[in-house]
């Protein structure tokens, strides 16, 4: 387990998030991931069957995020009504807005936001997001708070229209968004940072490239529990962190939870960080640093890549891998932690290593300035639902498989995350006030951790 904390926190690996369902797969990549893409779109394809039956609210969350690009009001969450309201703040920022002439000036004639659904647009994931669509008419009815009259039309599936009548200013004006579909997230990102993209939803990890601060939050350990998410997602769309959502020419627009990344060991035993010396340990074959770090705990690493690391694990050929709860299912990884007899041996340890999370970035020129801390806002509202959907997911696997770690055997895993993620934010992977804020929220939910007398991170 050691050995895939460290590897997993080496400067020359990225952590790559395949969105198999509009759900993120963990895998651990390197720079050369192009070269994998093949691979990983088969395995897209081979698990989205079993996936999209059991994951159909996420899916959803993940790929209406990128609708709340062009209407403030409008954010992503699971099928639930979505609250509207508003802080004095936000109402106050909006009244301003639209008595400003030149941000009338600003309202785009045409965007275009990009959306994540594996099946293309006539798949279902796209389905279920562009089903969200319903709750338009509620978000008319706010803006006539404010004095305009918004009409929003579908002229087809991948199209919508927004007319816009200010009567106080004599102001009208029309944007048409055009959606486009993408079944895979590189590419999607790429398109992104050249500007095909106004727009897009995407993992936050991916996000990082465009806005470290906020990337920084799926540091190792840095966020140990869903609680302190709230906290942290909550704290980051007030008005006071809206300079550190902006990064050049991108801006985060929305933060949304995806679960946890925990250890999984086909050998109950193999429940402290000693116990993994000696043992397999799943590394991805393109990464020689992975390899070493895992040689230099004294285990033994094993090659593997997306295709093979659920067979290896299950047929006992690596005896440690990681990933989210979201993996037991596609995956079918209950076939590595039984024996011949059906007995349960292994299972997954209810730790967390990381917060997975999902970011909305858009292109600041092509939205009214002041847009983006209006929908931060509006998007740190639709936790409670998201978080229920991941306890959900969590909790459809059977409670034979859960592993709970010793309380005594915490604080060394705590000390391991922590001293590689300061050794990485030196190395500045990680962005040192973000680090500095989320040790903050640490210690202000879990006060007694003997992290919090120390002052070197």
């Amino acid at each position: 387990m050691l050995d895939f904390i460290q590897s997993i926190l080496n400067q020359d690996t990225s952590i790559r998030l395949i969105k198999s369902t509009g759900v993120d797969t963990l895998i651990v990549m390197d720079k050369q991931e192009n070269q994998q893409d093949g691979a990983m779109q088969y395995s897209i394809k081979r698990y989205w069957k079993i996936i999209k039956q059991t994951q159909p609210q996420l899916v959803k969350a993940l790929s209406i995020i990128a609708l709340s690009a062009v209407v403030p009001l409008t954010h992503a969450a699971p099928a639930q009504k979505l609250d509207l309201t508003l802080s004095e703040h936000s109402k106050a920022k909006i009244k301003k807005l639209m008595n400003d002439p030149k941000i009338w000036q600003q309202i785009p004639k045409q965007v275009t936001l990009c959306v994540y659904s594996p099946d293309g647009a006539n798949g279902e994931a796209f389905e279920q997001a562009t089903s969200y669509i319903s709750e338009l008419p509620r978000v008319s009815q706010i803006a006539k708070d404010f004095g305009v009259d918004m009409k929003i039309t579908r002229p087809t599936k991948l199209t919508m229209r927004i007319d816009l009548n200010y009567p106080k200013l004599k102001k009208t004006a029309t944007t048409d968004i055009n959606l486009r579909v993408y079944t895979d997230e590189r590419v999607l990102t790429e398109d992104f940072r050249s500007k095909r993209c106004d727009g897009a939803g995407i993992s936050n990890l991916r996000a990082r490239q465009f806005n470290p601060f906020v990337g920084s939050i799926d540091a190792l350990g840095a966020v140990q529990s869903y609680k302190q998410l709230i906290t942290v997602i909550q704290l980051l769309a007030r008005p006071e962190y809206d300079n550190k959502m902006v990064n050049k020419d991108y801006e985060v627009v929305g933060i949304v939870p995806l679960g946890a990344a925990y250890i999984i060991v086909n050998d109950r035993r193999i429940d402290t960080i000693a116990k993994a010396a000696g043992k397999k340990v799943a590394v991805m074959s393109f990464d020689g640093t992975q390899r070493k770090l895992v040689q230099n705990v004294g285990a033994q690493p094993v090659s593997v890549d997306l295709l093979t690391v659920g067979g290896k694990f299950n047929n006992k050929e690596v005896d440690i891998m990681a990933g989210p709860a979201l993996l037991f299912k596609p995956l079918e990884l209950h076939k590595g932690m039984t024996d011949r007899n059906g007995n349960v041996v292994g299972g997954i340890i209810k730790f967390p290593l990381i917060q997975v999370t999902g970011t909305l970035i858009m292109h600041r020129n092509k939205f009214p300035v002041g847009m983006g801390s209006i929908a931060r806002e509006m998007i740190s509202k639709q936790l409670t639902p998201a978080f229920q959907f991941v306890d959900k997911i969590e909790r459809e696997v059977p409670d034979k498989y859960w592993m709970e770690m010793r309380e005594a055997d915490k604080p060394g895993y705590i000390k391991i995350m922590r001293e590689a993620r300061i050794q990485m934010t030196k190395e500045g992977y990680y962005d040192p006030a973000m680090m500095k804020i989320l040790k903050k929220i640490r210690c202000s939910q879990n006060p007694s951790n003997y992290e919090c007398s120390l002052t070197d991170e």
